[in-house]
């Protein structure tokens, strides 16, 4: 048995790997300051002698007791509503969070696994994303404080790798979707979804044809555990190369929802990234990875989360001006 501390534990993705690594039979900490994070995400786990939880912000000293085999740092905003809203906080997250993580795996010599994003390809010049392309970002835009923090989060991991010797994992993080997204966050999925529950046409920014690729969270959680297992210390991507363009997923979201609801068009936002598809090359032949999981059928498993959500959660999302479609 390992273990194993998820910071971000209580996000979209910490929680999902919390029951990854719980159902592997090892030992998780979770920890999480729930300024995005939801408990609820991650109150199945409570009472389990092989899972605690800490109440904590990692852009502060870490401090946690006994071994430590694994870090894996989640902790961040990740849709643009949250860090548009909490620029410095984003910042901070990236900076100093990754740096106390790093430091507290050095003295626990644990392994380190960082999430990254497709985000660090900006509004990609390279169509797909491949793993040696440095991006194209602003970083005096208002998505810098997210692309830079992770841009930034990569070059410190790798840091620590190369001149202390750590052992570390970077995975570049494309588009995901499932059950436990927030209808709120502002990405473009929850964001159709929301308005279709409502009954209010869905906001498409641009004329539409920028794409996007969707990968279910099942997949993704195990890429990312076949990457902290594997011995690859470069950025692998994992995401589904599925590529569809933002025009026609409004489409299938209505076709899903059997609503009868319209598509209305608004100017697209600033440094939205054109096109997304990661390029998996390396995840297929390093981890002997692929996505399983057809964007259809995680659709369908996802309207029906968002349909068992309450009415005051559907009513938190109303009149959001739902502004990009990040990763």
């Amino acid at each position: 048995m390992k273990r194993v501390l998820i910071t971000g534990a209580a996000g979209f993705l910490g929680s999902h790997l919390c029951d990854r690594f719980i159902a592997e039979g090892h030992h998780v900490i979770g920890m999480d300051n729930l300024i995005t994070g939801d408990l609820r995400n991650i109150e199945h786990l409570t009472g389990l002698d092989r899972f605690e939880f800490q109440h904590h912000d990692v852009s502060q000293f870490i401090h946690v007791k006994g071994e430590l085999d694994y870090i894996l740092h989640f902790a961040s905003p990740a849709s643009p509503i949250d860090y548009l809203k909490i620029p410095i906080q984003t910042l901070k997250v990236g900076s100093l969070g990754v740096h106390n993580c790093l430091g507290l795996a050095r003295a626990k010599k644990a392994r380190m696994l960082i999430a990254s994003t497709s985000e660090v390809y900006g509004d990609p010049e390279v169509h797909p994303q491949h793993e040696e392309y440095w991006g194209h970002v602003n970083p005096v835009g208002p998505r810098g404080v997210y692309d830079e923090a992770k841009r930034f989060q990569e070059a410190m991991t790798m840091a620590y790798h190369t001149y202390h010797g750590l052992e570390t994992r970077i995975v570049r993080i494309f588009n995901t979707y499932g059950p436990r997204m927030r209808l709120n966050d502002g990405r473009v999925l929850p964001a159709f979804i929301g308005q279709a529950l409502r009954g209010e046409d869905l906001t498409v920014f641009g004329d539409g044809s920028q794409t996007r690729s969707f990968c279910y969270v099942d997949d993704l959680i195990e890429g990312i555990y076949r990457l902290l297992l594997s011995e690859e210390s470069r950025p692998v991507n994992v995401g589904n190369p599925d590529e569809i363009s933002i025009g026609d997923f409004a489409e299938e979201i209505i076709a899903l929802t059997g609503t009868e609801q319209k598509v209305i068009y608004k100017a697209l936002p600033t440094d939205d990234p054109k096109q997304r598809r990661p390029d998996i090359s390396r995840a297929q032949a390093v981890l002997n990875w692929t996505p399983k999981v057809g964007r259809s059928e995680g659709l369908a498993i996802t309207y029906d989360y968002f349909r068992g959500l309450s009415d005051e959660d559907l009513r938190k999302t109303e009149h959001k001006d739902f502004t990009t479609y990040s990763s």
